[in-house]
Order: C-alpha cells, then sequence, then structure tokens
C-alpha cells in the first residue's frame, strides 16, 4: 500500500508541476501580445468600402526596414522639422492618427494622405492612405490634378477664380518621417491656397516612426 500511495503522490506532484507549466505559459503567451495600448490589440476602420485593420507585429524580434534605419541624409533636403508648421495644424503621434482614421476617414469626413512620391508609396504606406505628393496641391498651369483634387477635399471655385473651402475635409499628411520635408511642403501649399488651418493635422513620425513600432503597412 505505501508503494501504491507514494506512486499516488508522485503522480500528483507531476501532474501540478505539467499544471503549473502549461498555466505560467499561459500566462507568458498572453503578457506577450504587443497591443497598441493596454487596452487596444487593434483598430479597424473603412475607407471606400474597404475595411482596414490595424495592428502591431507580434513578432518580438521584428526590425525596422532597412531604407528607415538610415540616421544621416543629405540636408537642406532631409533637415529635421519643426515639432509645428503653424500654430493652428496640429502635429499628432500615432494614437491620434488612428482616432482620425475611425471618426474621419470611417465617416467620410476627412482624409489620410500620404505626401511622398509614387515609388516611395508603392513600397509601403499606412493602410488606407491616399496618395497625394505636395505639388499636387501647386496651383500651377501644368498642375493637370489641382482642379479634381480641390474638388474632392470639398472646394469651390469662386467667380474671381480663387478656391473657397466652406466645408472643407480634414485632412491627415505625413511623409517618411521626421527629416522629411514632403508633408510639411504638403501642408504649406494648402494653407497658401487659403485651406483652413484647423482641418489640418500632421503626422510628423511619418513611416519611420510607424514601422520603428511594428505597426500595419500597405503594400500597392
Amino acid at each position: 500500500m505505501s508503494g501504491f500511495f507514494a506512486g499516488r503522490t508522485l503522480a500528483v506532484k507531476l501532474s501540478t508541476a505539467v499544471m503549473a507549466t502549461l498555466f505560467c505559459g499561459t500566462l507568458q503567451a498572453t503578457a506577450q501580445d504587443v497591443g497598441i495600448t493596454k487596452d487596444t490589440m487593434e483598430v479597424e476602420y473603412t475607407f471606400n468600402g474597404q475595411t482596414y485593420v490595424i495592428s502591431r507585429n507580434q513578432d518580438q524580434n521584428n526590425r525596422i526596414p532597412d531604407r528607415f534605419a538610415l540616421t544621416s541624409r543629405p540636408c537642406p533636403s532631409h533637415c529635421l522639422q519643426p515639432m509645428s508648421i503653424q500654430k493652428d495644424v496640429e502635429t499628432v503621434s500615432e494614437l491620434e492618427l488612428l482616432q482620425f482614421l475611425q471618426d474621419y476617414v470611417s465617416t467620410g469626413k476627412g482624409f489620410l494622405i500620404d505626401s511622398r512620391g509614387t515609388k516611395d508609396f508603392e513600397k509601403g504606406t499606412i493602410p488606407g492612405a491616399v496618395n497625394l505628393p505636395s505639388d499636387v496641391f501647386l496651383p500651377e498651369p501644368n498642375n493637370v490634378f489641382f482642379d479634381s483634387v480641390m474638388t474632392m477635399l470639398s472646394g469651390e471655385k469662386s467667380d474671381s477664380g480663387e478656391w473657397v473651402f466652406n466645408n472643407p475635409k480634414d485632412l491627415m499628411l505625413f511623409c517618411n518621417g521626421k527629416t522629411c520635408s514632403r508633408s510639411p511642403k504638403a501642408i504649406q501649399n494648402l494653407l497658401a491656397i487659403n485651406y483652413p488651418p484647423e482641418k489640418l493635422h500632421w503626422y510628423r513620425g511619418g513611416l519611420q516612426d510607424w514601422t520603428g513600432l511594428g505597426l500595419s503597412v500597405e503594400y500597392h
């Protein structure tokens, strides 16, 4: 009998150890989940009838892409950008951008604009972004896209030929990062044609910060 109880005791100890290992493993796996915030694992929104889901890469060995790892590029093309472009233009972080997607893009009240060139856009962008390089907002004779873009942004041409924005869309603009001048230039171009500054928002971190946080990227 003593052998029986000894065997039972050993079995119980082994079973308890296995259960403890499994339980700890479950807790560890849960703790390793890479969330956007403590309470948010992903953000879902719609644009042009398509649903997008943004989350963070769950691979904890993931690294930023090589093209965003460069630290030193020639200035003036790649100088550090200020924190604020204009006092009424909001500078935002990733969380405000994600909220913008749900509050403005999903509801048709705004657009997320990638101000980089087409080649950069095709290599990866924030899901749901519209590619409108900074020069698109210049009213030059050879800019065949200007009128259609202004109309898309709810602009109307006055009798004097100037564009009036009575019910403008909210715009969130970004480019490659803190040393990228394309989105600041796009915002300056919009301000020059009297686009309301309070309707403009700037994600200063751009794709460099976005990919550095392992957030979802869309390829075209």
